[in-house]
């Protein structure tokens, strides 16, 4: 070796050791089990009575999270609660009177009644088969439950029970006996001769028969579910109706993901989704008239626009596309408290429309109130998606409905007046608004906004008819409260960017203080100097505005070098003031900084939290406004943060790797290196009901699928390339990078490896996997974007 380059690779190897030793960090300290960063509260929840808070902990690092509670009297006293009681506290399921001083639930299947005022819990029923969906009808002396998929009320009075309704699975069989085949007629009829004693019991068998003839009751009717299955069984208030969905499934073909790991020593095949496109279940609304005591089919096909065909079609102009009635999936229905009127939500299976409208349960027919169409796809917060209405319900004055529409361009809550069709909106502005209450007494709202800035959560109250709101909580960062069942405190779960989990206890006013109760961070988790990553916006090559998180080094350790991450889940947002839930990711940029890497964590175009049109930017082009928004914000760092242009690295798993094979593919010139993790490599391949919303349906819109997935575009690939996919993924299954791997053999490209982890899913468990890939990422950024 000669003396020059025994210099160069000694130099090299002393650059790499002053990079490792800049930083407290290591990747193996990061990605091991979180334990290591102490215990923080989850699922927070009250006691019935207002006087404790309860939530899943670790105090005494038990291999799981237990229940703990804590008393509004007394935080510096958080206790755990042991097994045998927390199997007496109530449920959180059940129905609740008008009062709120009764609760009907059920428990391992049997009906209880708690009576707040006594603290006494009374079991109401046992039978066999197990009890569901307990509610208190109007008059609130009868209670409706289901068992063995059929409707019953139970008399609070008499302690009678009455059958409601009488559905069975299967069709209803034929009554006369099938018609014998000569043979068979043969061997009976001489049967009878030779044997007397089987002649004569024949013979009383018939006049058995025409007894029960001719003393039987009216047939009870029965309705039959055929092949169908019954779902969403619920009563009116008023005990008049009994409404229900039944689901034809799908005979889709699944796709097989083998587990090579399996105990047994032989490979498995674990059963996975379809893809997109694939036949799709359909579901149709129904109503059991129990005066008349018959069932009919609620009809859907006259709802305004129900024949309208997308716009996309204008994209295939020699393709024959016919106006018809478009299938949908009624979901569910909602009845005034008094059980006098009735809404449903309706959704087209194509995405493209959601209706409001009010239900006739005596015919079953629609009256539409409120319909939203997006040429894109129906969503947002509280919106629901294909089997789920959104957040819905009735106020006291058994007239008015409220809900959620992004109709204005972000979701807000609305109220409709059904009798005189009038619509109000009730929140305004260009923020989001989710999880609207109604107070106990029906005269005002608390819901959660984003109104101070996209990037906190606050929680509000409202008058119920609209008005000014007030804000009861003013951390900075994220507010997630439950509030206490008497509406005098909030238990408030709250985090900051650079700080987990915490719970906090304030009274239900602006001006109160919030006292913490827990404190969970570890020592040694405290002793590292956590970044709060500054929140940034840089303007796009359209105009907008793109919000971002960023992760400055120090002028000593700056290095030029930067790396883009792209979150996953696509409609999620991590350019936010609160704790990540990125949390292995958010350490591991300290740790790129430390290094003297700048760091950009961007919520590009399809993002949650800034509306409609932010949410919608990447319809029919996954890959585009997207993608355009990383290249941007290289062209940020690049301008305003001193990077080098050559020295670009961009990183994320499952949407965020789909993103970063785009990047690596197209964008050549901009990115140097790039890890793909648990990537989607073409979206035809991915599931029905995330990816049709956004890029319709391969069968009728291929130029969507074909710009937006990754393997058409592998010619482009010139960079370095790190795949790092979990063998038994049964989300993005690892047949999408093993294809993708073909290609690159195919058209042979170099600089690229495939990391497997053949015990992983899509989201790692093994902190032996965590480790081990990102250690593969460190080494890949470090040798190929640094000199």
């Amino acid at each position: 070796m000669n003396k020059k380059y025994f210099l160069y690779i000694l130099a090299f190897l002393s650059l790499q050791s002053a990079y490792a030793q800049t930083s407290d960090l290591t990747v193996e300290k990061i990605m091991q089990d979180p334990s290591w960063m102490g215990t923080f509260p989850s699922n927070v929840q009250w006691g019935p009575h207002s006087e404790y808070i309860y939530f899943n902990y670790n105090q005494d690092n038990s291999p799981a999270d237990s229940l703990y509670r804590v008393s509004r009297k007394n935080l510096n006293k958080i206790e755990k609660v042991s097994w045998q009681d927390e199997q007496k506290l109530l449920p959180q399921g059940g129905d609740f009177n008008q009062a709120r001083n009764k609760k009907v639930y059920t428990r391992d299947g049997d009906l209880f009644l708690y009576d707040l005022r006594k603290k006494k819990e009374e079991k109401l029923l046992e039978l066999s088969g197990s009890l569901s969906d307990p509610q208190f009808l109007y008059n609130e002396n009868k209670v409706s439950f289901v068992n063995d998929n059929n409707a019953f009320v139970y008399d609070l009075s008499s302690g009678k029970i009455t059958q409601l309704t009488n559905i069975q699975a299967g069709s209803q069989k034929e009554q006369k006996d099938k018609e014998l085949s000569a043979q068979d007629q043969w061997l009976q009829d001489e049967n009878l001769q030779l044997l007397e004693e089987v002649r004569k019991r024949k013979e009383n068998k018939e006049a058995q028969k025409t007894y029960r003839d001719m003393t039987a009751k009216p047939e009870v009717f029965t309705f039959y579910t055929g092949d169908k299955h019954l779902r969403n069984l619920q009563v009116s208030p008023n005990g008049e109706y009994v409404t229900f969905q039944l689901i034809t499934t799908a005979e889709a073909k699944d796709t097989d993901v083998p587990d090579y790991t399996d105990l047994t020593g032989y490979t498995v095949n674990l059963p996975a989704r379809s893809k997109v496109g694939s036949e799709q279940a359909k579901l149709e609304a129904m109503v059991y008239n129990l005066e008349k005591d018959t069932v009919f089919k609620v009809d859907t096909e006259n709802l305004p626009g129900i024949k309208d065909l997308p716009d996309f079609v204008k994209d295939y102009p020699d393709k024959e596309w016919k106006e018809e009635v478009r299938e949908v999936y009624p979901n569910g229905t909602w009845f005034s408290n008094d059980g006098n009127k009735a809404v449903m939500v309706i959704r087209s299976k194509d995405n493209k429309d959601r209706w409001i409208a009010e239900l006739d349960p005596k015919t079953g027919s629609l009256k539409s109130l409120d319909r939203q169409r997006d040429e894109a796809w129906i969503s947002g917060p509280g919106i629901g998606y294909s089997w789920s209405g959104g957040n819905i319900g009735w106020l006291n004055d058994n007239k008015t409905i409220y809900f959620q529409s992004e109709e204005t361009g972000y979701s807000h809550l609305y109220l409709l007046d059904v009798n005189s069709g009038k619509k109000t909106q009730l929140t305004k502005g260009d923020f989001e608004v989710f999880d609207p209450i109604l107070s106990n007494d029906g005269k005002s709202w608390y819901l959660t906004t984003s109104e101070v800035d996209a990037g906190q959560r606050h929680f509000y109250k409202m008058p119920v008819r609209g008005g000014k709101m007030q804000q009861l909580t003013t951390l900075t960062g994220n507010n997630e409260v439950a509030l206490s069942p008497d509406e005098d405190y909030m238990a408030i779960r709250y985090s900051y960017s650079n700080k987990p989990w915490e719970l906090y206890l304030k009274k239900t006013t602006a001006s109160a203080e919030a006292k913490q109760v827990t404190t969970g961070q570890s020592e040694e988790f405290q002793k590292y100097n956590w970044r709060e990553p500054e929140l940034v916006k840089f303007e796009a090559t359209d105009g907008a505005m793109v919000p971002a998180r960023l992760y400055k080094p120090s002028a000593e350790a700056k290095n030029g070098a930067a790396v883009v991450f792209v979150h996953g889940a696509g409609y999620l947002q991590n350019a936010h003031s609160w704790w990540s839930s990125y949390f292995r990711e958010y350490m591991f940029h300290n740790l790129l900084a430390d290094l003297g890497y700048t760091v950009l964590d961007i919520d590009y175009r399809g993002s949650a939290g800034y509306g409609r049109d932010w949410r919608t930017g990447i319809y029919r082009h996954m890959g585009g406004k997207d993608l355009s928004d990383q290249v941007d914000g290289v062209k940020y760092l690049i301008a305003e943060h001193g990077v080098n242009p050559e020295k670009v690295g961009i990183y994320g798993g499952s949407y965020g790797g789909f993103i970063t094979l785009m990047a690596m593919f197209t964008e050549a010139e901009t990115f140097e290196s790039g890890a793909a993790l648990r990537s989607v490599t073409d979206w035809a391949h991915y599931n029905h009901g995330y990816t049709s919303n956004i890029l319709n349906e391969p069968v009728n819109d291929p130029i969507a699928y074909r710009r937006s997935s990754p393997i058409y575009f592998v010619e482009g690939f010139e960079g370095n390339l790190l795949i790092a996919h979990g063998m038994i993924d049964v989300n993005v299954h690892f047949q999408d990078v093993v294809r993708l791997a073909q290609r690159l053999i195919e058209l042979k490209k170099e600089n690229w490896e495939m990391a497997v982890y053949p015990v992983e899913d899509h989201g790692f468990t093994e902190p032996s996997s965590w480790t081990d890939e990102y250690r593969r990422i460190l080494k890949l950024f470090n040798e190929t974007l640094l000199d």
